[in-house]
């Protein structure tokens, strides 16, 4: 069945689960900050990553590790976050999606391409580094660590200071449709992510299918 196309001057893209998976380089990096921060039975799995990651970090703590102090937690994410950046940027991460590279640069051409996500800082940087997009493709971005925000929030600054009229978000999880709602955008679902099917208003199956879903005028 042919999807309908809608029209838009903007998309706003979610990170993991819907530009690429980094829960099996993330998982190996966790379970060595777990067991280094007193957790030595942990061990983090890719499928658990998948159920945390679109949290804020804040809730991932605790939700990780629900019986730990506020100073553990802390402890814990800091050095997760530390790890991860190392295993990230000394992987080649080939772990996009397919076609998320090509598709952004075709339609960056058209319409405001940016990324707001619940991720610590520098962790949109580091997706930009690793996948050669530039300020350029990526016009704004915004996420939870440098603002304290939720995404929502993010969501509704990039939005405004861009002046953006009909923008839509890209995510995989019921919780990026209601930021989206909460930010009076549209949603459109990632499928292929780490969510289960959830309304919105439009579903794709694989990100390439963004080529040709969007109309700008």
């Amino acid at each position: 069945m042919q999807k309908k196309r809608i029209e838009a001057d903007a998309l706003l893209l979610d990170v993991d689960g819907t530009l690429w998976d980094s829960t099996s380089i993330v998982a190996g990096a966790w379970t060595r900050a777990a067991r280094e921060n007193g957790f030595g039975d942990m061990t983090v799995e890719p499928d658990m990553l998948k159920g945390l990651f679109g949290m804020t970090m804040d809730d991932i703590a605790r939700a990780l590790v629900p019986g730990a102090s506020g100073e553990q937690r802390e402890g814990l994410m800091e050095k997760c976050v530390l790890y991860e950046q190392q295993a990230l940027e000394a992987d080649p991460c080939d772990i996009c999606y397919p076609g998320v590279i090509d598709t952004i640069r075709k339609l960056s051409g058209r319409i405001g391409i940016a990324i707001v996500s619940n991720c610590q800082s520098g962790y949109i940087e580091l997706f930009m580094e690793k996948t050669g997009l530039t300020a350029k493709e990526i016009q704004d971005k915004e996420c939870f660590g440098d603002t304290g925000c939720g995404k929502a929030e993010n969501i509704l600054s990039v939005v405004k200071r861009n002046g953006y009229k009909k923008a839509y978000y890209v995510g995989d999880i019921d919780a990026d449709r209601a930021s989206a709602r909460e930010a009076g955008i549209g949603f459109i679902s990632a499928e292929y992510g780490f969510g289960d099917p959830i309304e919105a208003d439009v579903r794709i199956d694989s990100f390439e299918e963004l080529s040709e879903l969007i109309i700008n005028r």
